[in-house]
């Protein structure tokens, strides 16, 4: 049954994500941007977990799912290191997806050529 609500809750966020791209001005990079920002007002309000919780992946890997972890991390930090924390909890809870896409990223710039 994960598998179903993941796969319904991650197809939404995209189709969502579609729509305003087909119905609004808005550029790829603007609606990007957009879903982070939901996703960390989401998360802070402590709306996006729960949906975390019932979809796994299919919030988790979203971009919706990057500003979640990055209030979670801000969040934990700030318990842990006091106001410090909410400089350095994002980025110590993202460090490993971030790491991870400007490797894979790296990897696949050396592979393929652009065309232009």
């Amino acid at each position: 049954m994960e598998y179903v609500w993941a796969f319904l809750i991650g197809g939404a966020l995209c189709t969502v994500a579609q729509l305003v791209l087909d119905l609004t001005p808005l550029t790829a990079a603007e609606t990007m941007v957009l879903f982070v920002v939901l996703g960390i007002i989401a998360s802070a309000f402590g709306l996006y977990q729960p949906l975390v919780k019932l979809a796994g992946a299919g919030a988790s890997v979203p971009l919706s799912g990057f500003g979640n972890v990055l209030v979670q991390g801000i969040f934990q930090e700030l318990h842990k290191l006091g106001p410090i924390g909410l400089m350095t909890g994002g980025l110590t809870a993202s460090a490993a997806g971030i790491t991870m896409a400007v490797l894979f990223g790296s990897l696949v710039a050396l592979a393929f050529r652009p065309k232009g």
